[in-house]
């Protein structure tokens, strides 16, 4: 693209020089013009590294906004791709300025080895033991036995309620038994080996670290300590022996935010002889390929999750359950929901059957208001041997209440006694045992949802028409439209697309991993309390289940409307009722791979050298690398426009515009881009010779600019605070080179550096006669005002350039916009309006909580612009 870059500096310098200095050697000449040759080549690479290091950091503030989902995959690579540019443009100001600034150097090892240590910290339990009794067992372990025994502990030592006897196996032996032989060294090597979140193979990754598991040896301290707490157990039984429940009670699970529901192996109904295979299932269940798609959409690192265990006597259960304390869709009803079937309550959160509801009132007499007592088909037992099987219900049972009025009370007792001790809407798995002992397995925080109806004024007989399925269960409240995609086995799961109607007949945990790139789901079976309700409420999926005859009447492809909230299914795509929706929930707030970015982001993102001219602006002083960034930017334009000056030649080497009067627009010219060879200080449009650059300004002066558009009280209060909180913006912190607007040009190319006041713009163009060369980037950033009116601004400008051609994109409160390809009179236009916006895009971010004054400008602008190209 400049391919004449270098025979610019002896055409332009060396040959006023040599007319100044006679004694000048040619050989002296040509050395000058290498030298100075490589160092525009290493403030390409700078500004090219810089470019990418912002753009990384915008990558980042965009993520600590909390909407999407991310790995610590990205923390890392963003971390990585930010450090290794870093390095490159301490590099180039090294070759542009030899010696100068060693220290950045310095400066930079310190700020890695902080981010080094953040993303390899590990968090320290310093309690080692391997195994605990349940009755050892309190909330306050939820660190060292996961979340849902330290419940359970809670649930037997102090509210004295009947929990099954066991132990639990400790986040300690979990540690242990995956440092064995390097386990754990060779599963972060599969996963790096696999690549990032987007193009690993979740299923062979996943199957590759499950059978490493699987084949591992228990350590014998975990073995020694497992088998001494079954002996305990097995004499307290009077020496018989004991089935159990061996289930995963990771960190994370079961906890206020996130459930993890479903998403780990839980097995019922174990003979000692078998529990070491199974207590390994369990523990490679940790990367099942639905447990690693939640962690992720979550932002768990892998190193978070201890995988502790469960291990309670079995309930040979009559009847069991799940009770919410709440209506999970309504935080306004505080009644009672207990949801039960026959057996065992794993058909209840499984979402194989349906299953009898009894909503009961919290008054003193518990009374029951409401009872659905549903075909119960099937249900689960405990197999003779081993295990469980689903089965037949006995046909005097199946349409038999599951529980009596005394039993639906004394639930609803203990249901009330443990949110009261829990001070929270609690979701509480239960069972019955062939005595009518009532036993509590599980608890944990119920997250609600507030129900959304549709307004009076909404007529819904009018969509009945396109009516295609209804009278499913509310799972998950909300309206969503997508496009049908049936999945019947696993092996459909691959061709799943983001943004589909999820149809299934089971509401099953397996299906878990696609609910966060669904737009809705529907399931034939399931109720509102099982693990596929909870996953799809937690990711703000609307959901419907128990709809009968959705895999024959749904087709693939389809396009439909999901209204969760009112139990239908409407063919097409219905407008009015998708303006009934909720707010999306920022899933990754909070979470730990959250916090590890926001604490990294500490060490790259603020900027705390803001005044070049001030006797702090030194290397020693950087303490992010945004700072040493900062630096080197600034000191680069520096040591490359006092080039000239050092070698005697620096009022040759760039010119200020004279454009009616002196302007602060600089121009260096890198090779033709000017008519003929300037002596003096300025340089006039008629001297410019810069295809680019011409079209640029053109557009710049072409329509007065009004001034600063009228600002509202708030607008203005935005802006003194953003100023305040950020000095870099005020106009009184003055750079030497940043507050002036710099072009580097030829015939064919131009770059410009611009700020205007409160924002920052670059542009980068070629425009020849070869079409297929030609090339216009811009880059708009910054303001006074806050960030959501900044943010209005660039999508504001982002709609205009969209209008007229260019790729656009928002990132933060940056847009990057492009064209190439076109002709040159198609690019000199688009110059023109680059030209323009730089100029009549002052300020207004002041405007844009104004509705009615961003129409007006929307309008003004792109008018001007219309008339600017004819």
């Amino acid at each position: 693209m400049l391919k004449k870059l270098a025979a610019f500096s002896k055409k332009f310098f060396f040959l006023n020089q040599e007319e100044n200095d006679p004694a000048l050697e040619s050989e002296e000449i040509e050395a000058l013009r290498l030298t100075f040759k490589s160092r525009y080549h290493s403030f390409k690479q700078l500004l090219a590294a810089n470019n990418r290091i912002l753009d990384g950091m915008a990558d980042i503030e965009r993520a600590l906004q909390g909407n999407e989902s991310f790995s610590m995959s990205f923390v890392q690579t963003h971390c990585t791709s930010i450090s290794v540019n870093v390095f490159r443009m301490i590099n180039a100001m090294e070759n542009i300025s030899p010696g100068k600034y060693t220290a950045l150097k310095d400066s930079f090892v310190a700020i890695q080895k902080r981010i080094d240590a953040l993303l390899g910290a590990k968090k320290q339990n310093p309690d080692k033991r391997l195994v605990i009794p349940l009755e050892a067992l309190a909330s306050t372990m939820t660190g060292l036995v996961g979340g849902k025994m330290a419940n359970l502990g809670d649930v037997k030592n102090r509210i004295h309620m009947n929990v099954p006897e066991g132990f639990a196996i400790t986040a300690a032996a979990h540690d242990m038994f995956m440092q064995a032989d390097g386990l754990q060294r060779e599963i972060d090597r599969l996963f790096q080996v696999a690549g990032s979140d987007e193009d690993r193979n979740l299923d062979l990754v996943s199957s590759q670290i499950r059978q490493l598991i699987m084949s591992a040896e228990v350590p014998e301290p975990i073995y020694l300590a497992v088998v001494d707490a079954y002996t305990r157990m097995k004499a307290a039984n009077n020496g018989q022996e004991i089935r159990m429940a061996v289930r995963s009670s990771a960190f994370g699970e079961d906890s206020e935010n996130t459930s993890f529901a479903g998403q780990y192996r839980s097995e019922l109904n174990v003979g000692f002889s078998q529990f070491f295979y199974y207590y390994k299932q369990v523990m490679a269940s940790k990367y099942s390929v639905q447990a690693i798609t939640y962690k992720i959409s979550r932002g768990f690192r892998d190193e978070d999750i201890s995988m502790c265990v469960g291990c309670l006597a079995m309930v040979d259960a009559v009847a069991g359950g799940v009770i919410y304390t709440c209506n999970p869709l309504n935080s306004k009803d505080d009644a009672l929901y207990i949801n039960s079937t026959w057996g065992l309550p794993k058909a209840v959160v499984d979402g194989n059957d349906l299953c009898d509801l009894f909503v009961v009132s919290r008054d003193d007499a518990l009374t029951i208001l409401r009872r659905e007592v549903r075909e119960k088909g099937y249900k689960i037992v405990c197999f003779e041997s081993e295990g469980c099987i689903r089965t037949e219900t006995e046909s005097d049972l199946a349409s038999t209440p599951s529980l009596t009025d005394a039993q639906v009370h004394e639930l609803a007792d203990h249901a009330i006694r443990i949110e009261q001790y829990y001070e929270m809407p609690q979701d509480i798995e239960w069972a019955i045992d062939t005595e009518g002992k009532i036993f509590i397995l599980q608890t944990r925080p119920l997250q609600q949802m507030e129900a959304i109806l549709p307004g009076a004024e909404l007529d819904l007989k009018r969509f009945e028409p396109s009516l295609l399925v209804e009278g499913g269960i509310n799972a998950s409240p909300g309206v969503a439209c997508g496009k049908v995609y049936k999945v019947r086995k696993k092996v459909d799961i691959l061709q799943f697309s983001e943004g589909s109607i999820l149809v299934v007949e089971q509401a099953l945990p397996t299906w878990a991993p696609l609910v966060a790139r669904a737009a809705a789901v529907v399931s034939e079976q399931g109720g509102f309390a099982g693990h596929l309700a909870n996953v799809a409420r937690e990711f703000g999926i609307p959901a419907i289940f128990g709809v009968s005859g959705a895999m024959d009447r749904m087709h693939n492809g389809d396009a439909v409307t999901v209204a969760a909230d009112l139990g239908r299914v409407y063919l097409g795509n219905i407008a009015p009722l998708l303006e009934w929706t909720r707010p999306e929930p920022k899933l990754m707030l909070g979470s730990p791979v959250y916090e590890s970015l926001k604490e990294v982001s500490r060490q790259i993102i603020p900027l705390h050298l803001l005044d070049p001219e001030s006797r702090d602006f030194v290397p020693q002083n950087c303490q992010t690398f945004h700072d040493i960034t900062r630096f080197i930017h600034e000191k680069s334009v520096m040591e490359m426009f006092s080039f000239g000056r050092d070698h005697s030649f620096s009022e040759r080497s760039s010119k200020q515009l004279h454009y009616r009067v002196p302007m602060n627009w600089w121009i260096l010219n890198l090779d033709d881009g000017f008519t003929h060879e300037i002596h003096g200080k300025y340089a006039k449009l008629e001297d410019i010779a810069s295809i680019p650059m011409l079209a640029f300004w053109e557009g710049f002066a072409a329509i007065p600019w009004d001034g600063p558009p009228a600002m509202d009280g708030k607008g203005m209060t935005s802006i003194m605070f953003r100023s305040t909180m950020n000095t870099a913006l005020v106009p009184g912190i003055k750079s030497k080179y940043a507050d002036r607007n710099y072009f580097m040009v030829s015939k064919n190319y131009c770059t410009l550096s611009s700020r205007l006041g409160y924002h920052f713009s670059t542009m980068e163009a070629m425009v020849s006669e070869r079409s297929g060369e030609n090339y216009l980037g811009f880059k708009f950033k910054g303001g006074a005002a806050d960030f959501e009116r900044c943010l209005g601004r660039v999508n504001f400008i982002k709609e205009i350039l969209e209008r007229y051609g260019f790729r656009a994109t928002v990132n933060a409160d940056n847009v990057d916009a492009r064209t190439e390809g076109h002709d040159m009179e198609y690019m000199i236009s688009r110059l023109k309006i680059l030209g323009y916006l730089t100029l009549h895009t002052r300020q207004l971010d002041m405007i844009m909580g104004n509705s009615a004054l961003v129409t007006y400008y929307m309008n003004k602008l792109t008018k001007d612009i219309d008339s600017l190209l004819k």
